[in-house]
């Protein structure tokens, strides 16, 4: 089965943790060029849609070659909105002035720039494979487990918030992992009932460590600089 798939990639222009994120340079590049790139070149991605409220942030999506024909609606941009409709609303936007009808809308997050277009096309097919799913999503192994080392806290006594197991070694404790912003892939007939993990159906496609790291503060924008200049430090010399 060969899926017809969106890519939506959705830039905000009011980060607060990290201001101007989104088209700050990293490594000589626009972050969000990092995500346009990839996307452009997964194998399953037909199309590709960029979404904001910002005519910075679009003027250089369209530098890297996307063209930004609308802007996200005011109410879709403050810091509690969330974020399917934001991504139907660009798929409504595409389907309605480009006629390309996605079967799968894959979102990719612009703070996720190490992914590589194999997890876009891996997401893409555990939704082929499982035709039960609603969705799927990247994961990686999580550094912290809640059998054994997560706790919630009252100010005044610490719990695990797994009560159940009482391991001793976390090799021993069931396997558990984070969600990576790297690839959200949806089905469309489930975008917009499927608002969050807890609703639906999911699969999950399992990526390294170091492919999902999410951008969301100074110290991470730190490390995936330090990370990119040890690939291009790996890249054979021609």
């Amino acid at each position: 089965m060969t899926s017809t798939v969106l890519a939506t990639i959705c830039a905000r222009g009011g980060s607060k943790a990290v201001p101007g994120k989104n088209i700050r340079p990293l490594a000589g590049r626009p972050l969000i060029a990092y995500t346009i790139d990839c996307a452009r070149q997964a194998e399953t991605v037909g199309h590709i849609v960029v979404s904001t409220d910002s005519d910075e942030i679009a003027a250089v999506a369209e530098s890297c070659g996307i063209s930004v024909g609308f802007r996200r609606p005011a109410e879709m941009a403050s810091d509690t909105a969330p974020k399917v409709p934001t991504i139907l609303h660009a798929t409504s936007y595409v389907e309605k002035n480009f006629g390309f009808m996605p079967d799968i809308v894959v979102d990719l997050d612009i703070t996720v720039p190490l992914r590589i277009p194999a997890d876009i096309d891996s997401c893409v097919r555990v939704l082929e494979s499982n035709p039960d799913l609603d969705a799927a999503v990247s994961v990686y192994e999580a550094e912290r487990n809640p059998y054994y080392n997560m706790v919630e806290y009252d100010g005044t006594h610490i719990n695990l918030v797994k009560k159940m197991g009482g391991y001793t070694r976390r090799q021993d404790a069931p396997h558990v992992y984070s969600v990576s912003g790297s690839t959200f892939g949806y089905r469309r007939s489930s975008l917009g009932t499927v608002q969050h993990l807890y609703q639906g159906k999911w699969g999950a496609y399992t990526i390294p460590r170091n492919r999902g790291i999410d951008i969301d503060t100074e110290v991470d924008f730190e490390l995936v600089s330090t990370l990119l200049a040890r690939q291009a430090r790996q890249q054979p010399r021609t």
